[in-house]
């Protein structure tokens, strides 16, 4: 008898798709969208009541179409807006970094209108997409040339592909790393045709394991930035200044993969170690290869920078065209690399976020708090953001968090904030929920405060 009410209770999908339509978080979605939505909750619905697969307990019908339908909305093949209250900065799960204005700008522009993406204006005549991010990155770094590709893997592949395929590479042990996804330094040399030769122990590496090992076949010594991990103890690698040193003697190729690769220099605000890229150029490196989408700030891409006869070879190679950047993500890391250029770091969201001070995130905790819901018992706590995206392992940001929680526990308050029409992802520790603010602007904090009340 339950089923049987239950069923006739179900709303036509006509009616549910004509209430969705006056609900102006649907304004965005066509009729024929929120069609399928309200089929999609009501046959889901009736389904689940047919094989007692669900009971209605505490909500209508009606609602419970809603939110099906909600959900379908929101999950069905389309990137969604998330609110990152963990403080993980580069947050690669969400996105990694956010872009500042001048680059969002600049995305808009190319995706609205015709480009000359590979056309020369002057000359009139086709024109290279390497050339438009090239003059900043000399600009930036000091190098002679530069090229863009997709991102800092396809960087690494392309740069062994073309300059050591079928010869030997030179890599210390301890500098053999996994990047995310079992991604392997190791395993992209072995696509790429390069011959691997490992020097030292995984803790130390010295001068005379490279200088044993170069012979007339070895093409290249690479360096790699061991970003996503710290070894401390007894410990021991060259510096880049000596193996410049060593690959001038020799005639071989000095390549260093950054990783992460900094513009900023963060040092300056006693936030970590990271030498700047320009630091890296200046040394006497041949050729740098870096990421766009962490600590730079940018979108993702991998950035190549060293001397003109080694690019020059990179422009060249089939790969190059294999592994090119699109013009979106082209816009977007031109646009970030002018706020470099005019030093204009509180629009690279990023690093503003990065060398927030104490001071400012204790005081905006301080307003935030008033603001929410006094059932959830907020409070402040002195804790620590992260760079994340693999980046400064070893490095704390002192911050201020909002310790708060539901009746119901932590879990349960994460996941409401998770299905909010905008959905906050907040840190879980002992049993109460953290928000970090250096991760959050003025306008999400709204959104926040929102959906703490609606709980």
């Amino acid at each position: 008898m339950e089923k049987n009410m239950l069923l006739r209770k179900l709303p036509s999908v006509h009616n549910m798709a004509s209430l969705l339509a006056e609900m102006d978080k649907f304004n965005a979605f066509s009729d024929r969208q929120l069609t399928l939505a309200a089929q999609e909750a009501v046959e889901g619905l009736r389904k689940d009541i047919q094989s007692n697969a669900f009971v209605l307990s505490g909500t209508s019908i009606e609602a419970e179409v809603i939110n099906r339908a909600t959900s379908y909305l929101q999950s069905r093949g389309r990137l969604r807006k998330v609110i990152n209250a963990a403080g993980v900065v580069i947050h690669t799960n969400l996105g990694r970094s956010r872009l500042g204005k001048r680059a969002i700008k600049a995305v808009i522009e190319s995706a609205n209108n015709y480009t000359n993406l590979e056309y020369d204006i002057e000359k009139g005549t086709r024109g290279s997409r390497h050339s438009h991010p090239e003059d900043l990155i000399k600009k930036l770094t000091g190098a002679e040339a530069a090229m863009v590709v997709n991102n800092n893997a396809a960087a690494v592949y392309l740069i062994l592909s073309a300059l050591a395929k079928g010869r030997e590479t030179i890599v210390s042990r301890g500098e053999l790393v996994e990047i995310g996804g079992s991604f392997r330094i190791s395993s992209i040399m072995e696509e790429s045709g390069a011959v691997l030769r490992e020097v030292g122990t995984t803790n130390k590496t010295h001068l005379f394991d490279y200088e044993q090992t170069l012979n007339e076949n070895t093409s290249m010594i690479m360096k790699v930035h061991t970003s996503n991990f710290k070894i401390t103890g007894f410990t021991k690698s060259v510096p880049s200044s000596e193996l410049v040193k060593l690959s001038r003697e020799q005639n071989v190729i000095l390549y260093e993969d950054l990783g992460s690769g900094a513009l900023f220099p963060f040092s300056s605000k006693n936030i970590g170690d990271e030498v700047p890229v320009k630091d890296v150029i200046q040394s006497g490196v041949d050729i740098v290869s870096f990421s766009g989408d962490k600590l730079l700030g940018g979108p993702q891409a991998g950035i190549i920078a060293g001397k003109k006869e080694y690019i020059s070879i990179l422009k060249k190679h089939q790969l190059a065209r294999v592994l090119r950047i699109d013009k979106l993500s082209l816009a977007a890391l031109c646009g970030t690399l002018e706020s470099y250029l005019y030093k204009e770091f509180d629009d690279i969201p990023t690093v503003k976020d990065i060398i927030a001070s104490e001071d400012e995130l204790k005081l905006r905790a301080e307003q935030f708090i008033v603001k929410m819901n006094p059932a959830l018992k907020p409070y402040i706590i002195p804790g620590h953001s992260q760079v994340g995206g693999g980046t400064m392992p070893d490095v704390k940001l002192p911050s201020f968090l909002i310790a708060f929680c539901h009746p119901d526990g932590a879990e349960y308050t994460a996941e409401s904030l998770r299905k909010n029409d905008i959905p906050v992802i907040v840190r879980i520790q002992e049993d109460v929920c953290l928000i970090d603010l250096r991760t959050v602007n003025e306008e999400e904090e709204t959104v926040i405060i929102n959906a703490l009340k609606n709980m």
